[in-house]
């Protein structure tokens, strides 16, 4: 990236929170992820988020960011930095196919400019053609956080105002509430028999003090993740901080357990484990059918060859060349064939019946799974959905999430609800937030001779993050502007918070005007307003 992007040295002094009492599990790949703890309900900080990309195997966003149609100003800038398997869910936007955005907001104090980074996120996805769902979290807040209902519906109506004065469609998309939705909370306890507490324990840090709402309240933010694809499988983006992954996680894996059928690439009718199958398949392409009698490759072929090749050349550690080989022995004169393979993970007996007539051309039956000769993994994965589908499963693909950086507080680390003057919210009176601008810690020099003579440091500045994350708006010109004046010593840091300060005065009164016209808009949708747990 070149030296004059605004987005190459962007700011990263705020980060991902820290557990003190657990580790959470690594989704598939993500090698070395019990080295970091990333805890939803914390409140420490970690400024690396190369970490995330190296120990939880979140992949860079600036990666597929060619493949998004219309693609945001946050992601233009690197405000969102990451994701997981987000490209389905672009595909689908750019082809016009069902895709849909989640995210959920607890209510816990007043909407503040970070939130508005998902009410963004939410609003662009919508406007881009997904459908759109943003809920209320109040089990978890009163779960989690002790806060009474009355306090949630005071501070849920809040969000909404926001959320619907930003842009949000309510006639296109949904809003909902955990506590009312009564599809969500049988979701949610069909994922809770695939769950179990030794997870939680491992994932959360949760103990034999945890209250059993506070783990009810994690599957039931499992059930949000899946609950767009209630109606119909489809890729689908949950928008969150890096502190939220260890529930896009879980909620991938439990995506993948609900499933009736697992689809998987084998050789053989026993199974391999991922290594196995990477070494078998080697020797596949390496060994000629024709050097055998009849022209046929076999298991006992391939393991002749494994047992005549040195350890040091093979991919692959000793227990994993004993366990192939004792596999490929038992195997016998099996030929061994490429093929896909459905294994009957959790599907009824209608529905395993189902799948082996629609599945055309060659195929070999067993007890748990079916191996097709004449079909590839890609048709196979969507055949295994339709007839879950069609047979009362829900068929889910597994969620995608993109990640946004943390804002930095105007005081400097972690912007916070409970610190106000670290934070602005968006219903603070416009002169306060001019006011918290004007008073707002800088990335400028001792003095204003060596602001010139050096630069400001912009990429550690929260006043220039106002600008980059929400003043510039759409402008990305404006933004890199700012960005480039401030480190080549033209702008000083009066002026700039002065023209900050009067930007943000600005947003709140439009802001502000725009949730007092969108009143009677929210009071015509669906959502309930009041709690039915009220007393």
């Amino acid at each position: 990236m070149s030296g004059d992007d605004p987005r190459e040295e962007a700011p990263e002094t705020a980060g991902i929170t820290g557990s003190e009492s657990g580790e959470p599990l690594p989704d598939g790949g993500a090698a070395g992820a019990d080295d970091v703890a990333l805890d939803p309900w914390g409140s420490s900080t970690v400024s690396d988020y190369r970490k995330l990309f190296e120990e939880f195997g979140i992949e860079e966003f600036d990666e597929i960011l060619e493949e998004v149609p219309n693609p945001h100003y946050l992601m233009r800038r690197g405000v969102i930095f990451g994701h997981r398997d987000y490209r389905p869910v672009a595909e689908a936007m750019q082809n016009d196919e069902p895709a849909a955005v989640l995210s959920g907001f607890m209510p816990t104090g007043d909407p503040h400019i970070g939130h508005k980074l998902v009410f963004d996120e939410i609003i662009w996805h919508q406007q881009q053609g997904a459908d759109a769902y943003a809920l209320i979290a109040d089990l978890e807040a009163n779960a989690a956080r002790g806060m009474t209902w009355e306090e949630i519906d005071e501070h849920a109506r809040d969000y909404l105002l926001s959320l619907l004065a930003l842009g949000f469609d309510p006639e296109e998309g949904t809003l909902y509430r955990q506590s009312a939705n009564r599809e969500l909370q049988d979701l949610a306890f069909d994922l809770g028999a695939e769950a179990n507490f030794s997870e939680f324990q491992s994932i959360y840090g949760f103990d034999g003090e945890t209250d059993v709402s506070h783990m009810q309240s994690v599957v039931t933010q499992m059930a949000d993740i899946l609950y767009p694809q209630l109606e119909e499988p489809k890729p689908t983006v949950i928008p969150v901080g890096p502190d939220q992954d260890p529930h896009v996680r879980l909620a991938r894996d439990l995506a993948e357990r609900m499933r009736f059928f697992k689809v998987s690439e084998a050789y053989a009718s026993f199974e391999l484990e991922p290594e196995e199958r990477d070494l078998v398949a080697d020797f596949h392409e390496r060994l000629d059918p024709a050097d055998f009698d009849d022209d046929t490759l076999r298991c006992t072929h391939v393991a002749e060859a494994l047992e005549e090749t040195p350890l040091e050349d093979l991919a692959v550690d000793a227990a994993t060349l004993d366990s192939v080989l004792t596999k490929l022995e038992e195997g016998g004169m099996e030929p061994l064939r490429p093929r896909t393979r459905f294994f009957d993970r959790r599907a009824t007996e209608e529905a395993f019946e189902a799948l082996i007539d629609a599945i055309d051309g060659e195929k070999r039956v067993y007890e748990n799974h079916v191996d097709a000769f004449e079909i590839d993994r890609d048709e196979a994965e969507e055949l295994a959905r339709e007839v879950e589908v069609e047979n009362g499963g829900y068929g889910f693909r597994p969620p995608s999430s993109i990640y946004h950086r943390f804002m930095t507080g105007l005081t400097g680390g972690k912007m916070s609800s409970s610190v106000p003057a670290s934070h602005i919210s968006l219903l603070d009176d416009p002169e306060d937030g001019y006011s918290k601008v004007k008073a707002a810690t800088t990335g400028g020099r001792e003095t204003a001779e060596k602001q010139r003579e050096k630069g400001g440091r912009a990429d550690e500045c929260p006043v220039y993050e106002l600008y980059a994350y929400l003043l510039s708006g759409d402008d990305d010109e404006f933004a890199k502007r700012v960005y480039d004046e401030c480190v080549g010593g033209e702008r000083l840091c009066g002026d700039c918070k002065e023209q900050a300060a009067q930007l943000m005065k600005e947003f709140l009164e439009e802001h502000q005007e725009k949730r007092e016209e969108v009143e009677e808009l929210l009071e015509e949708t669906d959502i309930e307003l009041e709690s039915p747990r009220r007393r």
